[in-house]
């Protein structure tokens, strides 16, 4: 029996890449895909590339019977508003890719797998994630619970590709301006810190670092680098073994021993990890997609655990390496 599922807000970057994936999902159904913008078009005219791939037609009608699962891919404050006005069945699973209830409200679970793994198989409401909250708690999760900041302020910086923007354009996302250019944004107070704060606090009762996170805009179309670092006198080799023990049973998050580059994970929906020590600092680096392990694929491995399947079910993404 499969998972009859339904794509709300289907027509944009997060919702092209679930129904990518959840065509090719071997224990998924389609029942429909909607979206208001393209109501009685073909998948294929807002995804040209799915073309051949489904006769799937996108509407603007809701349905909320026989449903097993249902992404909720709409713009963020969008999502409480519509489960205010559409009921589904408490045997539905609802995976909100939006920022309204990462703060765990209305009975949802933060979805980040890697830390709560246990409380998403055990859940009807997953909260996916944002793409740089998810690159920055998995660069720094081991060490959070390990204490190994102390009470040191945290450095962060993380590009973002320009799919991270959303599919609307803007005088920051489009081509002539985001090409050949490197921009800041959201100077220490993105919107993703107030989740990664929260699940640093559940990882370390009394942590109250300082998070002094620079997020840049990239000129790339996918993709997220993470460098992090903070004052570190310890070994460099317990620091590997901290890192791999931690995520011995995370099948997408991998430590190198060796340099990364975010080529590695783009295309995949794995985050990839290296470590230094340079001048009294560990420096984590981490890569993750924006729009697989940032977006949709952790979206995927969260109905995977919800379901009780192997997490890595229709998530064998093949990297790209040029």
């Amino acid at each position: 029996m499969k998972i009859k599922t339904a794509v709300i807000g289907a027509a944009g970057y997060t919702g092209g890449e679930l129904l990518r994936l959840l065509l090719h999902h071997p224990q998924v159904e389609i029942k429909y895909i909607h979206s208001n913008s393209q109501n009685g078009k073909k998948i294929d005219e807002a995804h040209p590339d799915l073309i051949g791939e489904s006769e799937l037609v996108f509407t603007d009608q809701v349905y909320t019977e026989d449903l097993d699962a249902v992404f909720l891919c709409l713009p963020h404050g969008k999502t409480k508003p519509f489960l205010e006005s559409h009921r589904f069945s408490d045997d539905t699973v609802l995976i909100d890719l939006s920022t309204d209830f990462r703060n765990e409200s209305n009975g949802f679970v933060y979805g980040l797998p890697e830390v709560n793994k246990s409380k998403i198989g055990h859940s009807k409401k997953i909260a996916n994630p944002g793409c740089f909250a998810t690159g920055i708690q998995l660069a720094l999760a081991p060490a959070i619970a390990s204490g190994l900041p102390a009470n040191n302020p945290i450095h962060i910086t993380g590009i973002t590709g320009s799919t991270g923007a959303g599919k609307q354009l803007s005088e920051t996302t489009h081509f002539s301006n985001r090409t050949g250019n490197v921009s800041v944004y959201k100077l220490f107070t993105h919107q993703h810190l107030k989740e990664i704060r929260q699940t640093f606090g559940q990882l370390e009762e009394e942590f109250s670092n300082e998070l002094l996170f620079v997020p840049y805009r990239g000129n790339f179309s996918r993709g997220i680098w993470i460098t992090a670092y903070f004052p570190f006198t310890g070994d460099l080799a317990d620091v590997y073994k901290l890192y791999e023990d931690f995520y011995a049973e995370a099948p997408f998050t991998h430590v190198s021993r060796r340099d990364i580059d975010m080529k590695q994970a783009v295309n995949t929906n794995k985050c990839i990890i290296h470590l230094k020590v340079e001048a009294g600092q560990l420096i984590v680096y981490a890569a993750i997609d924006n729009l697989l392990k940032g977006a949709s694929g952790q979206a995927v491995q969260n109905l995977n655990l919800a379901f009780g399947l192997e997490e890595h079910t229709g998530l064998a993404l093949k990297s790209i390496a040029f």
